[in-house]
This record gives C-alpha cells, sequence and structure tokens, in this order.
C-alpha cells in the first residue's frame, strides 16, 4: 500500500476521497483489474468511473517508482554523511519527481567540473567566506590563496594547497565558479526560476539546415515562430521540438536573463548585510555566471520537458480517443461476405469469408490498368455472390479504392447485398505479423490482408486487437510522445473496449480473449484449447474447469464472457454470476422464473431495487442488474450503415471552392480533423472550421468515422492540400 501522502496527493488530483483511492488499491493489490472494480465494485469506489480508477491505477506506478527513488537517494546521501534530519524528512514529504531531485542534486556524484576543480585548489572556505559576505575586500582576502608558505590554519586553503601559480583573480574566479555551482544546485533557486520561465515565450528560429532542404518544409511555419509556452497547443509544441531533434530549429525560452540574474542576487543578498560593493560585484558576477552557463541551459530543458509531458498527456488523450471510436466502430455482424484489397498493376486481391470469418475461397481480378479485365472481373465476381451467396462487400479504402467502388457498381447484384469501403489501416501490419502466419500458415500476406479488411467490417473490435494500435492511423507525433505512457493508454483503452461489449467464449480468438479482464494470454489459450477438445462452453461455472483459470480468475473475467444460448439466461448478459442469487430472487418476488424474467422490461420495471440491497450489492449494483436484465448482453455499439462519395469528384483538380460534398472523418487531431472525401489526399477541417464560435475541441465536435457533410474553403494544388468546413 501507498503511503498516505501519496494517496492525499492522488485524492486531491483526481478530486476525490481518500477511502475511494484507499478501496481502489486494496482491490488492485488482491488482483483486481481496472473493468472489474469500476463495473462490479461500485459501492467499494464510491462509484469511481474507469477512467478515474484507471488514473489511480497509474499514479500507483507513478509513486511507488517514486518511493523506490527515494529510498536510492536517502541511502546516497546518508552514505555521504549528509542526511540531516531536516533533509531527510523533505525527501519522505516529496510528491513531485522534479523537487526530489533537485533535493538530490548537490549530493549527486559529479563528474569534473569547475567547481570541483576549485575545491581541489584549496578555494572552497574563499567561497564560503563570501557567500556568507564575510569579507569586506574580497581581493585581497584571496591574496591569502596564493602564497606558496599558505597557512593551513582555520579560513585558509585547504591542507596540502601552495597554489603558487595562482594569482588573486584566479582564486576568486575559482571561489566564483563554486559560488556558480551551489547556487544552480538550490531547489529554491531552480523553482523561482522555473515559475519564471513557465510564465514566458518560446522563440524558434530556422537553422542553416533547413535552408533548402524539402525534409524542412513540413516545418516551415516555425521557422521564425513564437507563442507563449501557457498557450502553445500540444500540437505545436511537439512539432517544434521534433524540428529541433532533426536540426532544422533552434529553440530558446526567453525568460530576460538580465532581471533573472539580478533576481538571483536579490533571493542570495535577503537575508544578509549589505555587501560592500567590491564583493557586490563579485557576486553579481557570479549570479550571472551561475544563470547564463549552469541554470538557463538546465532551466529550459527542464521547462520543456515539463511542457512536453502535458503535450504529451492531450496527444496520447486524443489518440485514446480515436482508438476508442475505432475499435467501437459498427459491425455488420456475422454475415456471408466478399472483402477486396483494391490495387492497379497487382490486381484486386477477392476473398469469400462465412459468417464466421472463415476463409472460404481467393483469387484476384484486374478491373483496372494496366490489365482493364473488366468483363473477366465482373464475371468473376457475380459468380463469387451467387457461390457463396455474399451479403456484404467489403472494399479497402486505400490506393484503387475509390475506383474498385466503381466497379463493383458495374456489377449484376442483389439490392440486398451491401457496400462498404473500409479502412485499410493496420492490414498490411497483420498480414506480415505473426498473428496472420499463426492464422493462416499457407496463405501469402495479400490473402491476410484481405481477410482482415472483411473481418474488420463484420466485427472492427475482434479484428483490430490483433494489430499494433500504434499501426492504425488514428493519433499524431506518435513517435514523439512518451512511449511507455502511450502504451499504457493505448493497452488500457483496448481492455475498457473489449470489456465494455463482452466476448462470446464460443467463438473469440484467443488475442480478443486475452483482452478480457483477469484472462491474458496464457489463459486464453487455455480456453481456445479447452473449447476445441470439450466443444462449446454451455455454463459460465465450466470456466473453472479450464486449466489455471482459478477463483480469482473466475471472479474477475466471468462477467465479462458470455454464453449464447446456454443453459442459464443469465450466462448471456453483463451480471456477475456472484449476482444471480439477487436475480432468483428477484423472480422469486414476482412470482416468476429467472427465464421469465430476463429481457422483460415489465417484469424488471415492477422491482424496487432498494428492497434487495444487501452488505455486498448497494444501488448503484443492483440499479445495473436491472438495467442489464432488461436488455440482456446488449452491443453497445451502433449498426455499420453504408456511404457513397460524390460521383462526379475523381481528383484534386476537381474540386472547386464552395462544393459541398459528403465525407467521412479518418482522423481527429488537437487542430482539426481530417476527412475522406473519396480522393487520394483527405482534406481538413480546421478546429475554427467546425461551426462552433471560436475554437472548438475538435474531439467534441467529430468523432472517427462519422459520416459528415462539407465544404471546400481552398485547394492548394501544388501542396495537395484541401480545406474544408464542417457543414453538418
Amino acid at each position: 500500500m501507498l503511503d498516505n501522502i501519496y494517496i492525499d496527493t492522488i485524492a486531491a488530483r483526481l478530486q476525490v476521497k481518500d477511502w475511494q483511492v484507499e478501496n481502489c488499491l486494496d482491490l488492485f493489490a488482491d488482483g483486481a483489474t481496472v473493468p472489474f472494480i469500476s463495473r462490479y465494485r461500485k459501492e467499494k469506489t464510491g462509484g469511481l468511473s474507469d477512467v478515474e480508477v484507471s488514473q489511480v491505477k497509474h499514479f500507483q506506478g507513478v509513486y511507488e517508482e517514486m518511493a523506490a527513488r527515494k529510498e536510492t537517494i536517502r541511502k546516497t546521501i546518508a552514505e555521504a554523511g549528509a542526511l540531516t534530519p531536516e533533509l531527510d524528512q523533505a525527501i519522505v514529504d516529496c510528491v513531485e519527481s522534479r523537487v526530489l531531485e533537485d533535493l538530490y542534486l548537490p549530493y549527486r556524484p559529479k563528474k569534473h567540473t569547475r567547481a570541483t576543480v576549485a575545491k581541489e585548489k584549496g578555494l572552497e572556505p574563499l567561497a564560503q567566506a563570501m557567500l556568507e559576505m564575510r569579507l569586506f575586500d574580497p581581493e585581497k582576502e584571496a591574496l591569502r590563496y596564493v602564497k606558496p608558505s599558505a597557512s593551513v590554519a582555520q579560513g585558509g586553503p585547504a591542507s596540502g594547497a601552495t597554489a603558487a601559480s595562482l594569482t588573486a583573480r584566479e582564486a576568486l574566479d575559482g571561489a566564483k565558479d563554486i559560488i556558480a555551482e551551489n547556487l544552480s544546485e538550490r531547489a529554491s533557486v531552480r523553482e523561482m526560476l522555473r515559475e519564471v520561465f513557465r510564465h514566458r515565450r518560446v522563440h524558434a528560429k530556422a537553422t542553416k539546415a533547413a535552408a533548402g532542404n524539402p525534409e524542412a518544409d513540413k516545418y516551415r511555419s516555425y521557422f521564425n515562430f513564437s507563442e507563449s509556452l501557457q498557450h502553445i497547443a500540444p500540437h505545436r509544441l511537439l512539432a517544434i521540438l521534433r524540428a529541433e531533434e532533426e536540426g532544422f530549429l533552434n529553440l530558446e525560452i526567453d525568460a530576460d536573463p538580465e532581471k533573472s540574474s539580478w533576481q538571483l542576487y536579490m533571493d542570495l543578498c535577503k537575508e544578509k548585510k549589505r555587501p560592500s560593493q567590491a564583493l557586490a560585484n563579485e557576486l553579481r558576477s557570479a549570479c550571472d555566471d551561475a544563470y547564463k552557463r549552469l541554470l538557463e541551459p538546465s532551466i529550459s530543458r527542464d521547462i520543456l520537458k515539463e511542457a512536453k509531458e502535458k503535450a504529451d498527456v492531450a496527444s496520447i488523450a486524443i489518440f485514446g480517443d480515436n482508438l476508442k471510436q475505432l475499435l467501437l466502430a459498427a459491425p455488420v455482424g456475422q454475415k456471408r461476405l466478399l472483402a477486396i484489397d483494391p490495387g492497379f498493376r497487382t490486381g484486386c486481391k477477392c476473398v469469400c469469408l462465412d459468417a464466421q470469418g472463415n476463409l472460404l475461397y481467393h483469387t484476384a481480378i484486374f478491373p483496372h490498368p494496366p490489365q482493364n479485365e473488366k468483363v473477366k472481373s465482373i464475371q468473376a465476381v457475380s459468380d463469387m455472390l451467387e457461390n457463396y451467396k455474399i451479403e456484404v462487400i467489403a472494399i479497402g479504402s486505400g490506393t484503387a479504392g475509390r475506383e474498385t467502388g466503381e466497379f463493383i457498381k458495374r456489377v449484376p447484384k442483389s439490392p440486398d447485398i451491401k457496400v462498404f469501403s473500409v479502412s485499410e489501416d493496420g492490414a498490411s501490419v497483420y498480414s506480415a505479423s505473426e498473428v496472420g502466419r499463426e492464422e493462416f500458415p499457407e496463405q501469402d500476406v495479400t490473402v491476410r490482408g484481405a481477410v482482415s479488411i472483411g473481418r474488420r467490417l463484420m466485427d472492427p473490435l475482434a479484428e483490430l486487437v490483433k494489430i499494433d494500435p500504434k499501426s492504425l492511423g488514428v493519433g499524431q507525433y506518435q513517435h514523439d510522445v512518451d512511449q511507455k505512457l502511450l502504451k499504457e493508454k493505448l493497452d488500457e483503452t483496448v481492455e475498457y473496449c473489449v470489456n465494455a461489449v463482452g466476448v462470446n467464449v464460443n467463438t473469440a480468438s484467443p488475442y480478443l480473449l486475452s483482452y478480457v479482464s483477469g484472462v491474458g494470454p496464457a489463459l486464453a489459450r487455455n480456453i481456445v484449447a479447452y473449447r476445441v477438445a470439450n466443444g462449446d462452453l454451455t455454463d459460465r461455472e465450466q470456466l473453472r474447469k479450464v486449466p489455471r483459470l482459478g477463483d480469482k480468475a473466475f471472479q474477475q473475467c466471468a462477467a465479462f464472457l458470455r454464453i449464447k444460448g446456454g443453459r442459464n439466461p443469465l450466462d448471456a448478459s453483463a451480471v456477475h454470476p456472484e449476482a444471480y442469487p439477487i436475480v432468483e430472487k428477484m423472480a422469486a418476488g414476482l412470482g416468476v422464473s429467472t427465464e421469465q424474467l430476463v429481457g422483460n422490461e415489465s417484469l424488471c420495471q415492477q422491482i424496487k431495487p432498494e428492497e434487495y440491497v444487501s452488505g455486498q450489492f448497494g444501488l448503484p449494483t443492483l440499479n445495473d442488474i436491472l438495467k442489464e436484465l432488461k436488455k440482456p448482453g446488449l452491443d453497445p455499439r451502433e449498426e455499420a450503415s453504408e456511404f457513397a462519395f460524390a460521383d462526379d469528384i475523381r481528383d484534386i483538380e476537381d474540386l472547386k471552392t464552395g462544393m459541398e460534398l459528403p465525407g467521412i472523418v479518418t482522423n481527429v487531431t488537437a487542430f482539426g480533423a481530417f476527412v475522406d472525401i473519396g480522393l487520394h489526399e483527405n482534406g481538413l477541417i480546421h478546429a475554427s472550421q467546425m461551426g462552433v464560435k471560436g475554437l472548438a475541441v475538435p474531439s467534441q465536435v467529430l468523432k472517427l468515422h462519422q459520416k459528415v457533410r462539407v465544404s471546400v474553403l481552398n485547394v492548394d494544388l501544388e501542396r495537395r492540400r484541401i480545406g474544408l468546413r464542417l457543414v453538418k
């Protein structure tokens, strides 16, 4: 369990009660997962949402690392004999990593610095006397450190230091090096300067390497850029930091060096008597050096890092939102399906799948240039539609996708057959992956890719969990943000989506099962192996027979695994097995069976949940049970619907300002949304063009794969860019 100081901090950050955080931590220690806690332990957590429970888990990891770091720091300082009670308490009370590292900085083992050289020459007493302002004439005092016969008496140079080659000025300069390092390592000084820097502007200037370099062209808008650090948008900050990393920009924070250095000097003199003019000059010089040589570069890095961390969080949140929308996209369900991975020269790879997504047949057609085998291709598609009783056609949205859609319109077919354009993002990654090879060891990558396109239309969630989320094209600057934090967010999002929808235990792949609460890859393989050996499960209790699936795993996963058509109708619902006795009491109270109660809204409305409150089941859980009983196993996703692009738009040159067109949102960023309008180039609806007064928050206006109507604002033919305005 975390110390109280961390629990208090987490509670304050999330604006919840300490006991809610404590109970969450207790549940985590007992092996509970975020989906299980947020859904089935609401009484314990005070109704914390899945997002809040996830944040508690995140900060638990952060503060466990900090606690370990504190012990390392305390041990190091103690071994150096410098751990005072006051410093020890300051370390114990610390809850911010930058403050902790500031406290440790003076004691951190150092490389050979100008200050360490000066200390080796015995100049530390001189520096200390200057800092304490015990000198009137520093140059006169420095003479004591020059004489070859310098005494080792108190106040003189260190033992054995004769320093015959040292002049008074060199002694003073060495002492000032020690003072500068001392000032730069003071926690109060560093935090004071951080606060100054946080309110300043960041300036970006193009480097010589950017001149005429086509790789730098995408950063052109930042070649002479300046903006307040407090107001710079996350995507802009990440862009300029990437450009700096690539050598195309120089960055600096304008923190008014003279003012900052003067503030440093004033803080130094605050609790001391006014120094002599000679000493004041030396101290001012040391403060200038401390600021320009040590503090300004260090604090600039700290503040840019701090700003980047905030930008990372904002960008990763958008990435998570987009992934959630993609995974929860509308499925067409179990339909016999023809999937087409379009192509020009290499042809269109076609696969026929049964309603369970099994591969029945595959071939290639060549309806486009250079082969132009249109008649032969029409006949091939017609045969597949008839032979495999196709109900749905899925066409990849990549290269030749629009042209293939036009070709399919010419194929004679039943009006009941629906045609969908499907995003290809990540299909090639799946086709070359170990998962793809394991599923289709006898097929090449083109067949696997086409199958993936078809299956993701049937059930996007079940198929997309097989692909690294970073390959799905639903974020921005994914390689620039904190990779550990990104992975944590994406894993959390996938886990949320899988458990929010629920999983059919008798049809799910091991990849989908592995994201179920309490399961993981090993148990997922065991469930599939048990299913293969013993046939479909007919009762949730059978899960206990799966090797290594013990009571704790059963508690965590059972309610998220659904059994359709089983012996107990509750097994197809999100009601947890531990609540089955409560449901049976509800049914008995109405004089009906459980089977009669499940799915009967009128009967459910007669139940008064407060009559069934017990120690384990409070009103929040009982209300959830009633909601589930009314519509058991309801899929929260919408139904898929067809979509068609404008027929008369084939190329960017066909666009005219003011045109209104249908489109599909393909990506949502902090600054706008990208929309597919049926061309090779996506258009951009800037945040200012979303029909909201001022700058909109794009993720609050549009969602991934949302169907929209847009108006063309501008077309840049040279750069192949399209500006759009949201109509509806």
